[in-house]
């Protein structure tokens, strides 16, 4: 099993120091593995999008400009 080294703020790691009892290595390795397993899941159902950036960015932005006024009203 391959290491990694990871750096955190101080004051996070004061805090997870009074949780002596969670295996934080365990914590992090599940944390990595949806990540990847998420990213993976995403390049399958886009691999064979025609959607270009473009395309992309003004969905978004209709999106966020109709929640925006779901919230607003």
């Amino acid at each position: 099993m391959a290491n990694v080294t990871l750096s955190l703020p101080e004051n996070m790691h004061r805090r997870m120091k009074k949780f002596s009892e969670v295996r934080w290595s365990e914590v992090a390795r599940k944390a990595i593995e949806k990540k990847v397993a998420d990213l993976e899941l995403l390049e399958k159902l886009t691999s064979r999008s025609t959607l270009t950036e473009k395309d992309a960015e003004e969905i978004s932005g209709k999106i966020n400009r109709e929640v925006a006024k779901r919230l607003l009203a």
